[in-house]
């Protein structure tokens, strides 16, 4: 039987640093737990554009269709910015999101107790908080047509479109229930329903979803704005939010910096079952390439290292494995190893990216024994 296939698309800025330390991680699942993958490794981002004048070349993108989940860095950089929008190094992310047809993002917010203090909350309101937000990803305002910046008159004026079919709202709802049946059996579906008829159409067809598949889920609704508030006045409320496009990526940056810290986050993006019952799938963390700090050592690895942990989970089948990674993770939390980001004590020294890489590798060791 052939091993696992992934391939790692570390990026730009940090992405490769912490994807360094991933691959530690991935090599020592091969050595001591007899869980080894077939890993290959590519171009995503301003780094493909640099080679090949694309942000995903047709050869990547063929490649991330054919394994079992792709892991990405992050992509970008002031390099770029005065690209034409159509060869800027996101187009590349949302390509693979498009093309793979990763329609449920899967962001949890997760509030380790070694870092209650980071959070801009009060400790005892994120203390033990932990959360997922299932975010729609492959249509709504980001995709909606049709869009642009047009002439009208002596002015120009931008257009997007926030356009939602039945079809797309109803497969993201069941992601959104079946991941609350796995948790708390909560779910809460947010949208615009005062103001926008996608938002209107979207509650309708949760609701019947809900109704009709999912009776013992205990389903409640909350326009976006209101669940902004009310993720900042008592989040712990939540276990499940499922939510379209732009209120689910405004939503879940705002439920990350609960947590401490966004360099602490990981996400998943999963699309329909592939011929061996495996979702399609990429893991990245939630962070972006901080260019400010690229090559210095000095990115906090987690959260990369916590996606190939959701890897594991989601797309392998091992979920023991992964929550034995995340229990490494909060131990060395625990043991007071801080990368720069989560220093909050005068006189303290961070590690770099690679000292917390080997020390999540010595917890794991520890877990062995």
């Amino acid at each position: 039987m052939s091993n696992p296939s992934l391939l790692i698309l570390p990026g730009d800025g940090i992405g490769p640093e912490v994807m360094a330390e991933v691959r530690k991680i991935i090599d020592w699942y091969g050595a001591k737990r007899d869980l080894a993958f077939d890993v290959s490794e590519d171009l995503v981002g301003g780094c493909a554009y640099d080679k090949h004048g694309t942000p995903l070349h047709d050869d990547t993108m063929a490649k991330a269709q054919e394994v079992d989940a792709v892991l990405l860095g992050a992509v970008g950089g002031p390099k770029y910015d005065t690209l034409d929008f159509s060869v800027k190094p996101e187009r590349g992310l949302l390509r693979l999101r498009k093309e793979m047809d990763l329609y449920a993002n899967l962001r949890p917010a997760q509030c380790f107790d070694a870092l209650a203090d980071f959070s801009s909350l009060k400790k005892h309101v994120v203390a033990g908080l932990d959360i997922m937000i299932i975010r729609e990803l492959t249509s709504g305002v980001y995709f909606g047509e049709p869009r642009g910046i047009f002439k009208e008159g002596n002015e120009r004026v931008g257009i997007n479109t926030q356009r939602y079919t039945e079809s797309e709202i109803e497969r993201v709802a069941r992601s959104g229930f079946e991941m609350a049946r796995k948790r708390g059996n909560k779910l809460c579906s947010m949208e615009k329903a005062n103001v926008m008829e996608s938002g209107v159409l979207w509650r309708e067809v949760v609701q019947r979803i809900g109704d009709t598949e999912y009776p013992d889920v205990e389903l409640s609704h909350m326009y976006a704005d209101a669940g902004a508030m009310q993720l900042t006045r008592w989040p712990k409320q939540f276990d499940v939010i499922v939510t379209d496009n732009l209120f689910g990526d405004l939503l879940s940056d705002l439920a990350a910096m609960l947590t401490g810290s966004l360099g602490m986050l990981p996400s998943a993006s999963l699309g329909a079952p592939m011929a061996n019952g495996r979702p399609k799938a990429l893991y990245e963390p939630v962070h972006g390439s901080a260019p400010d700090i690229a090559g210095q050592g000095k990115a906090n690895p987690i959260a990369c290292i916590l996606s190939f942990a959701m890897a594991l989970r989601y797309s392998f089948d091992k979920g023991d494995e992964a929550t034995r990674l995340e229990k490494a993770v909060e131990k060395v939390l625990a043991d007071g190893y801080r990368t720069a980001d989560l220093l909050g004590e005068e006189g303290r020294s961070p590690v770099s990216t690679s000292q917390m890489g080997d020390a999540v590798i010595a917890a794991l060791d520890a877990s062995l024994t």
